[in-house]
């Protein structure tokens, strides 16, 4: 019965991801119904109408008890038959049948309640479709639909013989095999297009996960080949001029030197241009980054508010504060599960405050590295980030880029605020970053101008 606490203990509800939040309301809701109908078909219908004789209230007693315990199979088979109907495990014939042989057994209790004249008809019709649904529910995401429809007709034609001898009415026999086949349809609807819309939106969420790495291929691709452009002709040139002024030395000849002197300049040229590449690679605009947030945001069904304008800001600090909307949008995306999510630039007496604030914050447990520890390549993606999986320190953490340190934290930060920490350095920037409220987290990045002084908000 309370097998569904096994899924939430030890996961708080606001950890959950949106997938993970709609597949738990899908279990708990099937559980509730299994319980919901027993109760009103079985239960109630059951103490109203069962005669006072001894038998008769032993056959209900046990009905009672067969339906209560069929309850208790159907919740603790509920995730492994939505498993198995997901892709993820497979559940054997064999653990279906104590629910079969407790069908069984109910159906055989309701036909000796029948021919003891122990409770109506209505009552017994009611009964039938209440220990059919919980069986329904799970037989129905573990086979085919067609097997199932085929079985379930059957299943009714065996139910209206039985039930023909003791009532041998043709409406009350019709009656029977409607109800049959509204028990089993329903069980097979209510369980299978739940099932299916949790298919679906896990297909979306693993797409999403494949089209973030495509794209990170993809940027990958680019860097290289923009690379391989620049630098392809001149090494080819290097290895040409070099082999050259070899053989011009082995001889003797002063033209050696000058063909050495032209693979400096080259090499020189080269290193210029690879700085080129890299530094445009690395750049980011910032009133690109607002739009781009917004609209990712949004797509994702997050309401997102931007205020601000970058346009009047030094390249080197839009640049710089681009970082930091990139990194947080990012971590919003892939971390909590955030409904409302709010981006501010705005001015103050000498220098440019931007604030990132959403209200799914995740706690990771996982350890983060040391601050001012910075990784190797392997750290970040195709676009220059740091590594997004983990998370920003604790509340009131507060990371001074100048310095390096994080105060209030326990002394740990992400490496995604180390890398935002490098790029703030070079503006004289810091950045503070920590929980707020319940379930809230707010990045404040603050970055001084040379020669303002008066007080200005940014508007958009």
């Amino acid at each position: 019965m309370f097998g569904w606490i096994r899924g939430w203990h030890g996961r708080h509800w606001r950890e959950r991801s949106k997938a993970e939040r709609v597949e738990l309301q899908s279990v708990v809701t099937w559980y509730v119904t299994t319980w919901f109908f027993s109760l009103s078909w079985l239960a109630l219908p059951l103490v109203g109408s069962v005669g006072r004789r001894p038998l008769p209230l032993a056959l209900g007693g046990l009905l009672l008890l067969g339906g209560a315990l069929s309850c208790v199979e159907a919740n603790r088979r509920t995730r492994p038959a939505l498993d198995h109907y997901l892709g993820r495990a497979e559940l054997p014939p064999r653990e279906l049948r104590p629910s079969v042989v407790l069908l069984a057994l109910e159906l055989a209790l309701i036909l000796a309640l029948a021919v003891q004249g122990g409770a109506d008809a209505v009552a017994v019709r009611l009964f039938i479709g209440a220990v059919l649904l919980p069986v329904g529910l799970l037989y129905g995401l573990v086979v085919p639909v067609p097997v199932f429809l085929r079985r379930s007709l059957v299943l009714s034609v065996v139910l209206m013989a039985a039930f023909a001898w003791t009532e041998p009415d043709l409406a009350g026999i019709t009656t029977v095999g409607m109800l049959t086949a509204f028990a089993t349809l329903f069980s097979l609807l209510a369980g299978r297009c739940g099932a299916w819309t949790l298919s679906v939106l896990w297909e979306a969420e693993r797409a999403r996960e494949v089209e973030a790495r495509l794209a990170v291929a993809e940027e990958r691709l680019r860097f290289g080949r923009d690379l391989h452009d620049v630098m392809g002709r001149n090494l080819a040139v290097i290895a040409l001029k070099s082999e050259l002024a070899v053989q011009l030395a082995r001889r003797g000849r002063a033209d050696a030197v000058e063909q050495m002197i032209e693979v400096q300049r080259i090499a020189q040229e080269s290193q210029r241009e690879v700085r080129d590449v890299v530094r445009g690679y690395r750049e980011a605009d910032l009133g690109a980054e607002l739009t781009g947030a917004q609209g990712v945001l949004r797509a994702a069904g997050i309401a997102c508010e931007v205020h601000g304008d970058a346009g009047a800001l030094p390249a080197e600090v839009q640049s710089a504060l681009g970082w930091v909307v990139r990194e947080s949008t990012t971590n919003v995306l892939r971390h909590g599960a955030a409904e409302r999510c709010s981006v501010a630039l705005r001015r103050t007496e000498g220098c440019v405050v931007l604030t990132v604030e959403n209200d799914g914050a995740r706690p990771d447990p996982a350890p983060d590295p040391a601050p001012g520890t910075q990784r190797g390549d392997t750290g970040r993606d195709a676009m220059g980030r740091g590594d997004t999986d983990r998370h920003d320190p604790g509340p009131g953490d507060a990371v001074h880029s100048g310095g390096g340190t994080v105060a209030g934290g326990g002394g740990r930060g992400g490496s995604g605020l180390a890398g935002l920490r490098e790029r703030l350095l070079r503006v004289d920037g810091t950045l503070q970053a920590g929980f707020v409220g319940t379930g809230g987290y707010r990045v404040v990045a603050q970055v001084p101008l040379d020669g303002e002084s008066t007080v200005k908000e940014v508007t958009s």
